[in-house]
């Protein structure tokens, strides 16, 4: 007679799926075939049911193979599954099952608050997984490598990533990202997206009028302000002095309507927040019709007046050079002048002395 045997196959299967837990039999005569557990609890005696857990059913039983399931599987049941055929000699194969626990979405703890000039920690943690998860911090497309740290929880891993970045105003708003990489994911992974929050002391502009203010005329001001957290309140004030009774103030807008010489002073925009304060400051000057209220872009008098005294000074310098080139050229008008009465009065000398050709002919025009 042929032995009869037993074999038994392995199973990984994902937390909270359903297991199938086989054993193959050759050369079955009707022997008794058991199935226990990892605590050695039997589970099926012949294709009846001896242990209560509804998750484990009964789904073939063959002479070749027998199958049961297992529904809503944990951690706590993996281990090995035993299959035994009862024969002269007990027969036995174990099935090993294991568990897979993928991570959830990872989670990112700041330890501090993100201060402009400072630096801010941030740790991904992803608190539980099997095998262990893999984490990865990402800005820009590039890894920024962190501190990883690993513990064991008994049968699964926590795992946490910590990196340390400095921080700027210009980093407020900045856009992280912390990736879980892991076997049970088929390829894919779990993100994490994480902007900072940086916090800074405000800056403040006050936004001048355009064009040129006379009397009667209405003045508006804006205060443009920047800062995180926004500053909940703005202060408008004169210098020296009490805001005009026909001010308004509306949040970030200042206005004065019917403006005359009275309304000139510095107004000034303050606000401030937990990380400092910030002010900007307005000079305002009244004047008759045509006269142009002096702004922060307003181009100073004193550079008009070097302008002006450099044309001067080459219109000065033209002149003197065109004297003094006329002057030059009369002077040697007369001189040539001079030089030819010379030679008219040789030729009238010659002509009176009466000298002869052998001295040689010579012509001279009168």
């Amino acid at each position: 007679a042929r032995c009869q045997a037993v074999q038994a196959e392995n199973v990984t299967v994902l937390e909270g799926g359903t297991a199938q837990i086989s054993c193959r039999l050759q050369n079955y005569d009707g022997s008794i075939v058991v199935i226990q557990n990892p605590r050695r609890q039997t589970l099926f005696f012949n294709g009846t049911r001896a242990l209560k857990d509804d998750r484990f059913q009964m789904v073939l039983f063959t002479p070749r193979l027998v199958r049961i399931t297992l529904t809503n599987v944990s951690v706590s049941d993996e281990g090995g599954y035993f299959c035994q055929l009862y024969t002269d000699s007990t027969h036995h194969q174990v099935a090993t099952l294991s568990v897979l626990v993928p991570p959830e979405t990872p989670t990112v703890e700041v330890k501090q608050e993100a201060v402009e000039g400072g630096e801010v920690e941030l740790t991904c943690v992803s608190p539980r997984s099997k095998p262990a998860a893999t984490l990865r911090w990402i800005r820009n497309g590039r890894e920024i490598p962190g501190v990883v740290s690993q513990q064991d929880n008994g049968k699964t891993f926590s795992v946490s990533s910590t990196i340390r970045i400095p921080v700027e105003r210009k980093d407020n708003g900045a856009a992280l990202s912390c990736e879980a990489f892991h076997p049970a994911l088929g390829g894919q992974k779990r993100v994490r997206h994480y902007r900072l929050d940086v916090y800074f002391a405000p800056t403040v502009r006050i936004i001048p009028p355009s064009g040129i203010l006379r009397e009667g005329d209405s003045l508006i001001l804006t205060c443009s302000i920047t800062g995180n957290p926004l500053p909940r309140s703005i202060q408008w004030s004169k210098i020296n002095d009490t805001l005009p009774e026909r001010a308004e103030i509306s949040g970030p807008t200042f206005q004065i309507s019917r403006l005359s010489q009275t309304h000139n002073g510095t107004y000034l925009c303050q606000a401030q927040n937990n990380y400092g304060r910030a002010a900007d400051h307005y000079t305002l000057l009244v004047y008759d019709p045509g006269a142009v209220v002096e702004t922060h872009s307003a181009v100073p008098y004193a550079v008009i007046g070097g302008v002006l005294a450099l044309l001067v000074f080459t219109v000065i310098c033209v002149l003197i050079v065109t004297i003094w080139c006329s002057v030059r050229q009369k002077g040697s008008y007369l001189t040539h002048e001079a030089s030819g009465l010379d030679e008219h009065g040789e030729v009238q000398e010659a002509f009176l002395n009466g000298n002869d050709a052998s001295q040689g002919k010579k012509e001279y025009l009168l």
